[in-house]
């Protein structure tokens, strides 16, 4: 199957169920586990491009969200959930920026 543009969302279902109208993968759980087991599962496949995963759950498993971005595939990011966001994916972003040159030029 083409991996191009075919992407995942792992969420609750108040947060993920939109992503539905633009031809997303969806993924509704109840809980953090719940959504850890999802990620695994579906990241050991050659199915998606990227895996979308809302804050709320990506910030209770991020040994797991790091070691999955760690991987050149699939792309693996944290967005915020329908209350908005926690500030775990503007951190995870600002780590990543700060690794790949050496010092914060987002926030300094």
């Amino acid at each position: 199957m083409e991996k191009i543009g075919k992407f995942a969302v792992i969420g609750d279902s108040e947060s993920v169920t939109a992503f539905m109208a633009i031809g997303a993968t969806v993924y509704k759980v109840s809980d953090e586990y719940e959504a850890a087991d999802r990620l695994r599962s579906i990241a050991k496949t050659d199915e998606y491009a990227v895996i979308l995963v809302t804050e709320n759950y990506a910030a209770k498993m991020e040994p797991l969200m790091q070691k999955l971005k760690e991987q050149p595939y699939p792309a693996v990011l944290s967005i915020p959930g329908a209350t908005g966001s926690n500030g775990f994916g503007m951190a995870g972003v600002k780590k990543d920026v700060e690794k790949a040159v050496g010092v914060d030029i987002l926030f300094s």
